[in-house]
């Protein structure tokens, strides 16, 4: 049951991850301007009326009856999520003797979804302030690459790799996760501030490969959304910065994966490891390039951080492997 418990979280995480960069993508992320409810109703069906009166006064505003479903439905399955892992941590510790596991990642877990709760909530009543978006966004990434870890440690039919073999791809896997993560960053900071569009051809940006950019105000992290952190407006210049760093960051995430691709395939226990990571990358590099010749469709984007979301887990569950065939008696924090 905890096992099967671990795996129903884990898929509901990666879903709201996915749900939740259709809502940003969408725009439908003050679909209900108010938080938990929606106008304080328990759902848009009986915010109707509220909804109703908004559009009236600003037809092309952020609330519409389906935006407001599209918020709400992924508030209801984030929440369901968050009581699946008190659930989970619960249990953790209640039979923490006959599972023989540490309980130091599942209660982590507990308090890490409640304060992404919190990021959802200021999400909303900060009005999408753009740290505190692409914060949300990574917090869901965490929370889904920490229950695939923990995922993992039920597991015991995980092939082990050569110790030998697994000490010289270790650290290199392991900066292999942190790029990857930094990349999705990069990403979340280019859908927050709307700088997906800034440079609309490939492989040059306006034309060139080094565009004009305003990199010291792209990157001014306490602001609101659109501004500066001095009040101005946010300009053309700054935006393409933040984009143009995204694909910078695309180059050398596809260096460094890459590299450890080559040294996977190199290992007859990794091959097909590798051959993964291989084609989830390439996925990726193919979709963010269609978001900009294609003029970001909402599938594609959307994909684009399922995608995303894929080669971070895939990595961590190689980093998994790698650690506990250099311990075979691993059994976790």
């Amino acid at each position: 049951m905890f096992q099967k418990l671990i795996l129903a979280a884990t898929l509901l995480a990666f879903g709201v991850v996915v749900l939740g960069a259709y809502v940003r993508l969408s725009d439908a992320g003050l679909g209900c301007p108010d938080w938990p409810g929606c106008y304080g109703k328990l759902s848009p069906a009986h915010a109707h009326a509220e909804i109703s009166q908004e559009l009236a006064v600003r037809p092309q505003g952020p609330v519409s009856h389906a935006k407001a479903w599209k918020e709400m439905v992924h508030r209801y399955l984030a929440s369901t999520l968050g009581l699946l892992i008190v659930i989970i941590g619960s249990m953790a510790w209640i039979k923490r003797e006959k599972l023989k596991q540490g309980i130091g990642l599942p209660t982590f877990l507990i308090g890490f979804v409640i304060l992404q709760g919190l990021f959802g909530m200021w999400t909303v009543t900060l009005k999408l302030t753009p740290i505190i978006v692409t914060l949300h966004l990574l917090g869901g990434m965490i929370t889904l690459s920490l229950l695939t870890w923990l995922l993992q440690r039920q597991s015991r039919d995980i092939a082990a790799v050569r110790g030998v073999d697994a000490e010289r791809i270790k650290s290199y896997a392991a900066f292999a996760l942190l790029v990857v993560f930094l990349q999705i960053a990069l990403g979340g900071w280019v859908s927050s501030n709307y700088a997906a569009l800034a440079c609309s051809d490939f492989p040059t940006c306006k034309g060139v490969l080094v565009p004009t950019m305003d990199l010291h105000h792209a990157f001014q992290l306490v602001r609101e959304l659109g501004m500066t952190a001095q009040g101005t407006l946010l300009t053309r210049e700054a935006l393409t910065a933040i984009h143009w760093v995204h694909r910078v960051g695309a180059l050398g995430t596809l260096l460094v994966v890459g590299l450890l691709v080559i040294k996977l395939l190199r290992v007859p226990a990794l091959t097909r490891a590798g051959a993964f990571i291989a084609l989830v990358l390439a996925t990726q590099l193919s979709l963010g390039i269609a978001n900009v010749v294609l003029s970001l469709p909402l599938p594609i984007a959307v994909a684009h951080n399922a995608v995303a979301a894929l080669l971070l887990l895939s990595l961590v569950m190689l980093n998994f492997r790698l650690r506990k065939s250099l311990n075979r008696d691993y059994a976790g924090v």
